[in-house]
C-alpha cells in the first residue's frame, strides 16, 4: 500500500501544531525562570554551569523564553524569534544537557526536539494559522 502525501492544508495545520506546542513549552520555561526559580536562582544556576555573563544571560534567556515563547505561540514575528530560541536551546545543550547523554530527564533528546521545532519554524515560517499570516493578508489587501 502506498502512503498518500499530505495536502498543503494538512502541512499548514501540522506546522501550526508544532509552533503552538513549542511556544507553550518555551513560555513555561521562561515562566519557571522568572516565577519559580527567580532570576537570582537562574543566575546562580547559569554561574554553576559556566554560562557567560550569568547575571545578564539569566535575564535575557528568561525574557526570550517567556516573551518569545508567547510570540511563537501566536505566530507573531515567528521566523525572527525562532532563531534566538534555537540558539538559546543550543546553549542549553552545550552547557547542560550534552554531558548527561541522550535520554531524559537530563539528556539532549527533549531539547533537541525543541531546537528542531524552532529551526523548522525559522525555515518554513509560522504557517497559515498565525498572526504573521493575518498581517500579511492585511498588507496584501492594501
Amino acid at each position: 500500500m502506498v502512503q498518500r502525501i499530505g495536502s498543503p492544508k494538512q502541512a499548514q495545520v501540522a506546522l501550526g501544531i508544532i509552533r503552538i506546542v513549542a511556544g507553550v513549552i518555551f513560555m513555561a520555561h521562561g515562566y519557571q525562570k522568572f516565577f519559580m526559580m527567580g532570576l537570582p536562582g537562574v543566575t546562580g544556576f547559569f554561574t554553576q554551569v559556566g554560562a557567560p555573563l550569568p547575571g545578564i544571560t539569566a535575564i535575557v534567556v528568561a525574557t526570550l523564553e517567556l516573551a518569545g515563547g508567547f510570540a511563537l505561540l501566536i505566530g507573531f514575528f515567528a521566523r525572527f524569534i525562532a532563531i534566538p530560541l534555537a540558539l538559546d536551546i543550543a546553549g542549553a545543550i552545550v552547557l547542560v544537557h550534552i554531558k548527561n547523554g541522550f535520554f531524559v530527564p537530563g539528556g539532549v533528546e527533549f531539547v533537541m526536539l525543541l531546537m528542531a521545532a524552532a529551526i523548522a519554524i525559522a525555515i518554513a515560517g509560522p504557517g497559515k494559522f498565525s498572526v504573521d499570516r493575518g498581517l500579511a493578508r492585511g498588507l496584501e489587501r492594501e
